[in-house]
């Protein structure tokens, strides 16, 4: 059975094929979009811009609190991913 399945399903092997491709580029996408590391990174060189006098604290404080809520977005898509 094996062999005739093979066969059989032999013509959508390049649709499988591409399906599979896609799955994964959706995953990688995924992982960097929801990776909480350049969050971190960008909320420490908002407060070292803030500090050296860059930026005042009104901008700091709008910034901060995208940064923060994008945190939130990706905690709470990692907790549903689990």
């Amino acid at each position: 059975m094996g062999l005739l399945t093979y066969l059989l399903t032999l013509p959508v092997a390049p649709v499988r094929a591409v399906t599979w491709v896609a799955q994964r580029v959706v995953e990688q996408a995924e992982e960097e979009y929801y990776d909480p590391a350049p969050i971190w990174r960008e909320l420490g060189v908002l407060e070292q811009r803030l500090l050296r006098g860059e930026i005042d604290q009104e901008d700091f404080d709008l910034r901060e609190d995208k940064l923060l809520d994008r945190l939130s977005e990706i905690e709470a898509f990692r907790r549903g991913m689990s």
